[in-house]
């Protein structure tokens, strides 16, 4: 019976944390009227572009003094997994940094190669080991057959430094909680905030996290669809810029308390999703445009900051033996200015996203960040005449 019981428990927090991990209920930046440029897809997140699922795990447990090892927790792992967790094809991509004070593991052999041949997985600094060993091992536990492959002993992890809120050498991160967000990703829309690599993170010196959204553009009649997620954990207030607006400026209080990390300290983590057929030098061109959107909100890749960036398109695959030459769709360089445009626009929105669905949290020791207060930035915004559409 006790054996029972506790089986119907986890398979309830498991079902609760799934639901999580996909469904958005945080309000969002156009919820509050911020009139963002470019037309975004169907959920405005990186999973309009068809095949790629997202999904989260939530570590948040525990409150009061920091006892390594024991808490408090604020913590998580998100996974992008651009065919889904049904899928082991490799899809080409390209990456960019820039500035190199951070993590993304696997990103040699995606230069070396062109291609990412599993998940991107985000997490916190000192969770990088054990989640690129989860990946590795769940990749075994599906496809027990496949021999040595650069895509599959060598899994793309990054992360951001989540130390001010988060028990961070204590470890918490479990494989369990890699698997979590690996078999719990999905398509629609994606939770953002403090929610999986993002609960504990920390942007412009208000609570940050895990932000996304998309842009769809036409190129010679064709339509293309290019999304983008973030997890934010970087910027000085002083800088916060929104849509043009110096909203770090007006917003001066509500600072980390407790003497939080340094403002410029932290970092950012982007990827890129694209349907548009490029190759990987064309997608490196991409990860490249992410680093103008944040520049956009007042980043400026600091001497600490970890801003690294990867991008892929879904047009191409590749699984099992390749034919000696193999012919792909390439989009004209020419062509690829729209793509350009939908990149910067939709990394300052995922950013802005991440810190409207962000709320106050407090961590260690009480250290607490605060929220970005929607209603003082809606009427910083209109002191600067930015429209306000009611229809959004």
């Amino acid at each position: 019976m006790m054996f029972r019981r506790r089986l119907f428990f986890f398979t309830i927090i498991a079902v609760f944390c799934a639901t999580a991990a996909t469904a958005q209920k945080s309000p969002r930046a156009r919820d509050l009227g911020l009139p963002f440029p470019g037309t975004p897809g169907r959920t405005n997140a990186i999973t309009d572009v068809n095949g790629v699922e997202v999904g989260h795990s939530t570590i948040v447990r525990g409150d009061g003094p920091l006892t390594v090892g024991r808490g408090p927790v604020r913590t998580g792992v998100t996974a992008i997994l651009p065919r889904g967790k049904n899928s082991s094809e490799a899809v080409f991509a390209g990456w960019f940094t820039l500035n190199g004070n951070g993590e993304m593991t696997g990103t040699t052999w995606v230069e070396e190669s062109g291609y990412l041949g599993g998940p991107v997985m985000i997490t916190n600094t000192h969770s990088v080991g054990v989640v690129r060993d989860a990946v590795i091992e769940w990749n075994l536990t599906r496809y027990p057959a496949e021999a040595y492959t650069g895509d599959l002993s060598l899994p793309v992890v990054a992360e951001t430094w989540d130390g001010f809120l988060n028990d961070i050498n204590g470890f918490h991160v479990r494989k369990e909680n890699a698997f979590e967000a690996l078999d719990g990703a999905s398509s629609g829309p994606v939770a953002e905030g403090n929610v999986g690599g993002g609960t504990g993170m920390i942007a412009h010196g208000f609570k940050g996290g895990i932000g996304t959204s998309s842009r769809v553009v036409a190129i010679d009649g064709s339509s293309y669809t290019v999304g983008i997620l973030v997890q934010a954990n970087y910027g000085s207030r002083d800088r916060l810029t929104i849509l043009g607006v110096p909203v770090g400026k007006h917003i001066t209080d509500l600072r980390p308390t407790r003497g939080g990390p340094p403002e410029g300290s932290g970092s950012i983590i982007v990827v890129a999703a694209t349907d548009a057929p490029l190759v990987p030098t064309q997608l490196k061109r991409i990860a490249k445009r992410v680093a103008l959107g944040i520049g956009r909100m007042g980043g400026s890749g600091e001497n600490s900051s970890g801003d690294i960036f990867l991008a892929f398109s879904t047009t191409h695959s590749s699984k099992g033996p390749s034919p000696s030459i193999v012919q792909v769709p390439m989009l004209a360089n020419d062509a690829m200015n729209p793509l350009f445009y939908a990149a910067v626009e939709a990394t300052e929105e995922a950013v802005v996203n991440a810190m409207v669905a962000a709320r106050t949290m407090t961590g260690i020791n009480g250290n607490t960040v605060y929220a970005l207060p929607h209603a003082r930035l809606q009427e910083i915004m209109g002191m600067y005449n930015r429209p306000l559409p009611s229809n959004r």
